[in-house]
């Protein structure tokens, strides 16, 4: 376990990548703070599901969302355009064997499963997950809009028209704030 949490300590200091390559310093925001906001999203998303009355497993959720990007600390933060390059399945091949070989010292069948779900939206809790993964994305992009940051417009495509399959409620609530997100951003002088 001790070698797996000193590795992921990496992800502290792991930039961004597509911050990077729009201009913005080094140092912008790391990977590991950015499962930070995922964590946070996906809280506020989860308990505004159970709220309006969606069983969703919490703590599936929670574990999903800390673990999602730990390949990053074998490949690094891809952008997305690199997938042009290596190819979505290639990509997303060695993605999972750097996953795999981040948690070969721990309960390598349950973090395996968790991540496999993540990667293949199977559940509810997976898509609830990419969802607060794009959400914390947003409210990132927006805080360097107000500070601003500009040309970073092609990450706002996403917000347009989101389709997480979260059933009518989930994806009510994620229209709602993403409604909101727009908002927000209209109104940066």
């Amino acid at each position: 376990m001790l070698s797996t949490l000193i590795e992921l300590q990496r992800l502290k200091r792991l930039d961004r990548t597509g911050w990077t390559l729009r201009g913005l310093p080094n140092g912008t925001e790391s990977v590991a703070a950015h499962s930070f906001g995922v964590c946070v999203a996906r809280m506020l998303l989860a308990d505004e599901l159970l709220a309006r009355g969606v069983s969703v497993d919490v703590e599936k959720v929670l574990r999903m969302a800390l673990l999602h990007d730990w390949a990053e600390v074998r490949v690094g933060d891809m952008p997305r355009i690199a997938t042009t390059y290596f190819g979505a399945e290639l990509r997303k091949q060695a993605e999972t064997r750097a996953f795999n070989d981040v948690i070969a010292d721990l309960k390598r069948d349950l973090y395996a499963a968790l991540h496999d779900d993540y990667e293949q939206r199977k559940s509810l809790e997976s898509r609830l997950v990419k969802a607060a993964d794009v959400l914390d994305l947003l409210v990132q992009l927006l805080a360097f809009e107000r500070a601003g940051a500009r040309g970073l417009d092609e990450f706002w495509e996403v917000a347009e028209n989101p389709n997480f399959q979260l059933g009518d409620v989930g994806d009510d609530i994620v229209r709602e704030v993403f409604g909101s997100l727009l908002k927000a951003r209209s109104e940066i002088a």
